[in-house]
């Protein structure tokens, strides 16, 4: 498979590797993606990557929450100087409103009347009107006994780059006040799970087979090797549980006081986290990347 300069650099952003690491590593999986990453880290070259981190989009998230229920939605725009509109964050504002208020799914929110039109002909008449490609593409809804919403990079009440919802179990007051500290603490951290129940399988195991060839290939090298079962008894198991601790809301250091976790910090405040969820703009979405000629011809003249 040929390796084309635009892979490079998108390995190269979503992992921070060299051009020439990142060349290589493409080479070695035959260009696929995913595994030229897993190749990267096992050689020490690059930190685990997020897809969000190497993908972009403008626009939009707008929140909303009443009565235990909250719903978070994005509207994508071409440009950031849209998303800055008035008319654009109307939209927003209104079509989370509608969202709020009848559906549990893009779909479902489309149909929904808008000032008597749907929600779907409301977004093609402002594209004509903003003169910018405007797309609704998707939604969060979540219920609990307490929902607590929280928009970071704010441009208006209720709508920003993040929008992140918490839901909670416990007293309303210490759960709205904790809620929202928790609420931030997610839109910095960006955790993938509510706890280690709740993972992907599939994510776990993609990372086991990272740290197990990384640590078996550090082992080789090292001067001083360790036997394999101290490897696959320890230093892999305890490599996974810092992955799951990293990466597992509950599991995390809670932002605002470190030496607690976040499930004990829920559990001093007398509440219990349910679930979250955190909408950042363009997750998913690709952006038209410029050429990039320019920076690699001479790797690819070679």
């Amino acid at each position: 498979m040929t390796i084309t300069a635009q892979m490079v650099k998108e390995l190269r952003e979503a992992t921070g590797a060299g051009m020439m690491d990142a060349k290589k590593a493409l080479t070695e999986v035959a260009g696929d993606f995913e595994a030229a990453i897993d190749w990267l880290r096992t050689k020490g070259l690059a930190k685990a990557a997020k897809k969000a981190d190497r993908v972009a989009a403008e626009g939009l998230v707008g929140v909303a929450v009443s009565n235990g229920k909250g719903v978070a939605v994005e509207i994508n725009s071409e440009t950031d100087f849209v998303a800055k509109n008035a008319d654009f964050q109307a939209l927003v504002r209104e079509v989370a409103k509608v969202a709020l208020e009848t559906g549990d799914s893009v779909e479902v929110v489309k149909a929904a009347d808008l000032n008597g039109k749907t929600v779907e002909t409301v977004v093609t008449e402002a594209i004509a009107r903003i003169g910018e490609n405007l797309n609704f593409r998707r939604m969060h809804v979540l219920e609990g006994t307490t929902v607590v919403s929280y928009v970071h990079n704010s441009v208006s009440d209720g709508m920003g780059k993040i929008g992140v919802l918490v839901a909670l179990n416990g007293p309303e007051d210490k759960a709205r006040e904790i809620g929202k500290q928790f609420a931030m603490h997610i839109a910095a951290t960006a955790p993938l799970s509510l706890s280690e129940a709740t993972m992907d399988p599939i994510v776990v195991e993609r990372e086991l087979q990272v740290q197990t060839a990384k640590a078996l290939e550090e082992n080789a090298s090292s001067a001083k090797p360790k036997p394999e079962q101290v490897i696959h008894n320890n230093i892999i198991p305890g490599r996974m549980k810092k992955f799951l601790a990293e990466n597992t809301l509950l599991g995390q250091a809670f932002v605002i006081n470190p030496d607690l976790t976040v499930e004990l910090a829920a559990k001093e405040a007398g509440v219990e986290i349910t679930g979250y969820a955190r909408v950042a703009v363009g997750e998913g979405v690709e952006k038209k990347e410029e050429d990039f000629a320019a920076e690699v011809a001479k790797m690819v003249q070679g």
